[in-house]
């Protein structure tokens, strides 16, 4: 069957196979091309949607795409980057200033198609350096934003003559509230095409992808017993069937408390256990981490150990010639910086060199791949498992490694000179102390890895007052890129960061801190409302007291964007106490950060 289509070319932006994604579950077939495509590859298609990107178009950079795509008489819409190349090339102009991070509000200037059904102010999903400060003669403006900052012009641009339009913002991401309708107005309305796409069809295509990859071979699949390798594992067993499915769990020492019983457990009961391995390596993994510092090297020690583990367990069950399966997400991949102009955020477990070269030999196979969380789980319930394994939180596959932060003990102090005054005047702004913290953690702004300092804000406020101080903090202070509120009401007059590695000890305190945050998101009903919530031990003593444990409750569903989840505070205070409880926990803070600035995880 012939189904219309639309090209997203990417850019290497974070969010461009998910444009992809929200138009297929519209019922339209999507493709991905690459900017340097030969004009051939676009004819055919009923539109085309130019994504973002970490380059700076105001600077030129990427500018040796196809441009031919402008010469079609196909309806072309562009998101951040695309939006600025689009009112470039037709005679309008993009600085390098304006730069807005999560939030703001969408003022929709009269009608139009693309807004259709919509009202004259929407709530979008902002992440950008550059500004379109002008447009050409054919064009005019349809809708500008409004955030704490000020107004921002431009934010929505269109000739219907040209059917050329650009949006600033990001209506592919689920925080941009009806960002999917905007996509369905530009792809019905404006392309004209006919829904005739399933992902159940997605679904049949994958079964036979993998039949014709694997062939007469079979998969050795490892399996952390999180939803993503859950799900992979049951689609691997429907497309080869079981007895050609070998599961190797791996406790790498990282686990939370008690899961690997427990993933052991879920596994035998769901059938699967008929070819379960179990590989206590934890000794091995700690070894390997022993006195590493920085997170990148953490993650690919993680990474290159569980390839070595399983090629090793391989071997002594003999069964060396398995293709190496994996419950790779999409995210995995785009923070990997795994598309040709992706920026790398943070290298993922699955995605470090060694297994880089096993894919290119044809070596591994991720069925999960081309999917989002949310996908994911849809797969899931196609395939019976169990809803309370689909709804579990996110668990990365490198443990608590990426949330049991390290430091050499020197105080990272670079830039906060120039930082600290602006904060002061805003914090204060806002009835909040505020104190810059001397180490960093990893964020993503404008496609681009931020790796910069937290701030830990002090004092009785509610909820929209902390949101509007972190938004306001994030965007206006140079070398900022998270906040986090503290939970005891009086502000530390120092932060020193402590020496501390990998340690069992170490480990241990973060199990039980993140264990007493579980419970008490189960026993408040709050495990379902919060999409992901990592805790995180960070090697600072707030005047002299211990390590600082943040929590991280957010909702997504894509995890390529966040928002930070409101826990009440009577939970906040109740789980504060229990975890200054810990020996060796001094201090306990909430991580407010929406995605971006700040990714979800602090590593």
């Amino acid at each position: 069957m012939e189904h219309d289509a639309v090209a997203v070319i990417d850019f290497g932006g974070q969010y461009a196979h998910l444009i992809a994604t929200k138009i297929r579950r519209l019922g339209v077939l999507a493709e991905i091309r690459q900017p340097e495509d030969p004009i051939e590859a676009f004819l055919g298609y009923e539109g085309i949607i130019i994504s973002g990107s970490p380059s700076l178009s105001s600077h030129g950079e990427d500018q040796d795409y196809n441009k031919a795509i402008y010469d079609l008489d196909t309806p072309i819409l562009g998101l951040c980057f695309g939006h600025q190349e689009i009112a470039k090339h037709y005679g309008g102009e993009v600085v390098h200033g304006g730069r807005e991070w999560g939030r703001a509000d969408l003022q929709v200037q009269g009608e139009h198609p693309l807004f259709s059904g919509l009202e004259p102010g929407e709530q979008v999903w902002m992440s950008h350096y550059d500004s379109v400060s002008a447009v050409g003669p054919e064009f005019r403006e349809l809708g500008f934003t409004v955030t704490a900052g000020g107004e921002h012009r431009y934010a929505a641009i269109g000739s219907d003559t040209l059917k050329r339009y650009g949006f600033q913002f990001h209506p592919e991401v689920d925080d941009t509230i009806h960002g999917t309708e905007m996509l369905a107005n530009f792809v019905f309305q404006v392309c004209g095409c006919e829904p005739t796409w399933s992902m159940e069809q997605y679904m049949e295509e994958q079964v036979e992808a993998i039949r014709e990859q694997v062939g007469q071979d079979s998969i050795f699949l490892l399996a952390s017993g999180g939803v993503d390798s859950t799900v992979a594992a049951v689609m691997l067993g429907r497309a080869l069937g079981p007895e050609r499915v070998h599961l190797l769990h791996i406790d790498n020492g990282l686990m939370r408390k008690q899961e690997s019983e427990e993933v052991l457990r879920r596994f035998q009961a769901m059938g699967l256990g008929e070819h379960l391995h179990f590989m206590d390596a934890s000794d091995r993994f700690l070894e390997a981490l022993d006195g590493v510092v920085e997170p990148e090297e953490k993650r690919s020690i993680i990474g290159n150990t569980f390839v070595e583990v399983f090629q090793e367990t391989a071997r002594e069950l003999e069964i060396p010639h398995h293709l190496l399966g994996q419950g790779t997400i999409y995210p995995d991949t785009i923070e990997t910086g795994g598309t040709q102009r992706a920026d790398v955020i943070k290298t993922h477990h699955n995605r470090v060199p060694i297994i880089e070269e096993m894919i290119r030999e044809g070596k591994v196979v991720e069925p999960l791949a081309d999917l989002y969380k949310v996908e994911v789980r849809e797969l899931g319930e196609e395939l019976g498992i169990p809803e309370e394994l689909l709804w579990r939180h996110p668990f990365p596959g490198p443990g608590l490694g990426v949330r049991l932060l390290c430091n050499d003990g020197e105080p990272d102090r670079e830039g906060l000179e120039e930082a600290e005054p602006l904060l002061e005047e805003l914090g204060a702004r806002h009835g909040l102390h505020s104190l810059i913290l001397p180490i960093r953690s990893v964020g993503v702004k404008a496609d681009l890895r931020a790796y910069e300092h937290p701030v830990l804000l002090t004092g009785g406020a509610e909820w929209d007052d902390l949101m509007a101080a972190a938004s306001a903090i994030t965007a206006r202070v140079p070398g900022i890129n998270r906040c986090i509120w503290n939970l005891d009401l009086e502000a530390p007059t120092s932060a020193r960061p402590v020496a501390a590695t990998v340690t069992r000890e170490r480990l241990d305190t973060l199990r039980e801190a993140d264990h007493l945050v579980m419970d008490a998101l189960r026993r408040h009903d709050l495990y379902r409302a919060i999409w992901q919530c990592p805790t995180v031990l960070v090697p600072l003593e707030l005047d002299g007291k211990g390590e600082l444990v943040v929590i991280r409750p957010v909702i997504s569903e894509r995890a390529m964007t966040a928002s930070p989840f409101p826990v009440p505070l009577t939970v906040l205070q109740e789980l504060r106490d229990e975890i200054l409880a810990v020996p060796g926990v001094g201090a306990v803070a909430l991580d407010i950060t929406s995605k971006p600035p700040g990714t979800i995880e602090w590593e």
